[in-house]
């Protein structure tokens, strides 16, 4: 008998010896930047912790770490982009991708990323500390209905992880937080230079700076669209905490905007704020390191978006009663991602 089989049949019998087998102790399970399954794992059934239905308890009591609520609130939202690209590896195949033109390395390299964000699951998870809960995964809706629509909001997803980030950074008490969602922002920004690249066939290149904006719970809330009501664990903490709850806008894609600098956008709102009469408001934009404030105009809910001259990356926009948005109270809706690049994908969801 060849000794591996004998290991084998040991284990089986061990295991038939003592019922259903235990669960794996915390030192057994998958390790960010030790396990390979976080790069090279190709099933379609979720990695862990992708695979966890439950929040994560407190095992002890006392001060909690001091960044344990930022990273509560980016679990809650890696819950959903990991549910994403999980949702896409069970909906499609290589040959999904390949009917579009797309490389034969597609559906490959999204596995790849949903192995990549399952990583950052358990690395949001650890950095948690046991003083605190660890959010559990709700039910997500995307209205994905092919794979074009897929690769559009995968496109939109990752975009938005570096703007959250950019935020997050900015909140963050300690510098190893800081440190470490800088090396999580540079892993997502890989992802979405792959997007550009390989599905917009498209320079990925895009100016000097990625946009930073400062107020990253304001960008998590609108993750929320994407969460089935009622599903959530009730242990789940308030997703994102603290929330402003704030009216929620998109633009018109049916003008003849090419969000393109200096041109006309009508935005549409799903709960139309109240405006206070003789306020003036104001469209204030966030392109790279920018911050430029234009007129709107609350009658015809348009306003124009700024020159901005290289017409690439990302403008984030809110509406704010104050130029400039300085503080997070000045802000009254919003936000809304507008995708300078590629040149009009956002246009095609």
């Amino acid at each position: 008998m060849y000794p591996f089989r004998r290991v084998v049949i040991a284990i089986f019998a061990s295991s038939m010896a003592v019922g259903a087998p235990t669960p794996p102790t915390d030192s057994q399970l998958p390790v960010a930047g030790i396990s390979n399954i976080y790069n090279s794992y190709r099933g379609i059934a979720p990695p862990y912790p992708g695979n966890e239905t439950e929040p994560i308890f407190p095992k002890s009591n006392g001060t909690v770490d001091p960044d344990d609520l930022l990273y509560q609130n980016l679990l809650s939202a890696e819950w959903a982009i990991f549910s994403f690209y999980q949702q896409g590896v069970e909906m499609f195949n290589a040959s999904s991708f390949t009917a579009l033109g797309l490389p034969n390395t597609t559906y490959d390299r999204i596995m790849e990323i949903r192995d990549n964000e399952a990583g950052h699951l358990q690395i949001f998870q650890s950095q948690i500390s046991d003083k605190s809960i660890k959010p559990g995964p709700c039910k997500y809706a995307f209205g994905i209905t092919n794979a074009q629509s897929f690769v559009v909001t995968l496109t939109l997803l990752e975009i938005a992880s570096m703007t959250f980030l950019t935020g997050l950074v900015q909140q963050a008490n300690t510098l190893k937080t800081r440190g470490a969602l800088t090396a999580i922002a540079a892993t997502e920004s890989r992802h979405n230079t792959w997007a550009l690249m390989d599905i917009w066939d498209s320079n990925p290149f895009g100016g000097p700076a990625d946009t930073s904006f400062p107020y990253a719970n304001q960008i998590l809330d609108t993750t929320n669209q994407f969460v089935i009501p009622g599903s959530c664990p009730q242990a789940n903490p308030e997703y994102p905490y603290p929330n402003q709850h704030l009216p929620q806008f998109t633009y018109n894609p049916k003008t003849n905007s090419s969000l393109a600098s200096n041109t006309e956008i009508e935005y549409i709102f799903t709960t139309p704020p109240t405006w206070e009469n003789g306020k003036l408001y104001y469209a204030v934009f966030f392109h790279e390191l920018l911050n430029i404030s234009m007129p709107f105009d609350t009658k015809t809910n348009t306003t124009t978006i700024p020159n901005f001259e290289l017409n690439k990356g990302l403008i984030v926009g809110v509406i704010a009663d104050t130029p400039g948005a300085p503080t997070l109270n000045t802000v009254v809706a919003g936000p809304v991602l507008l995708v300078e690049q590629p040149t009009g994908a956002i246009k095609l969801a």
